[in-house]
């Protein structure tokens, strides 16, 4: 059974990532044909943070990622909005075939308005999960906000760029005060990269 968050315009966080190159070249490439997709599908303004370059994690999973954020407000419904993403991610060859494996697109939906889904206890099973059962369990529903947003500076970092003020709904956190309780070399890790 699918629930959705639905309907009046929301505030929506999205992160991308990348780390393989794809038909249209290198992730950075990729990442910006994906959100001129995303754009173009949800017919938004868009809040684009700057690139990033991080490291894979888990360390040793692959070559390095460059990562951003992007936020709008959108009025659909949640899983509407997820079934974009991975259209967007399965246009540019994304195969979900391993977990944390390298991937060529990667489009995470980390907040949609102040909606905690599927329920607390759905959403707190999946953030207190030990890292190695993450690495094995996918959810099979859509959980929100993303259960690990707040322990990952390649998510923190670019959502620093666009949305510092964004407060958690669950834990009451901005995105500038989980930022500044991550470790200080998770922060100093990311590399922007200077635009063209």
């Amino acid at each position: 059974m699918q629930i959705s968050v639905q309907h009046s315009e929301k505030r929506v966080l999205v992160a991308l990532g990348g780390n393989l190159p794809s038909s249209v070249g290198p992730p950075r490439a990729t990442l910006g044909c994906a959100l001129a997709n995303l754009r173009s599908l949800t017919n938004t303004v868009m809040r684009k943070s700057k690139y990033f370059v991080t490291p894979c994690f888990p360390a040793g999973y692959g070559p390095d990622y460059v990562n951003a954020a992007v936020e709008f407000n959108f009025s659909g419904e949640s899983h509407a909005l997820l079934q974009i993403l991975h259209d967007i991610e399965a246009l540019f060859g994304r195969a979900r075939e391993s977990r944390w494996s390298g991937r060529v697109l990667d489009l995470d939906l980390l907040a949609f308005g102040d909606a905690v889904a599927p329920d607390m206890d759905g959403y707190s099973k999946w953030r207190d999960k030990p890292l190695a059962q993450q690495m094995e369990q996918a959810p099979q529903e859509l959980i929100l906000p993303h259960p690990r947003m707040q322990d990952r500076a390649f998510v923190l970092g670019p959502l620093m760029d666009i949305a510092p003020d964004w407060r958690h709904p669950v834990s009451g956190r901005t995105v500038r005060e989980m930022f500044a309780s991550l470790p200080a070399g998770d922060r100093e890790a990311l590399q922007p990269i200077s635009e063209p």
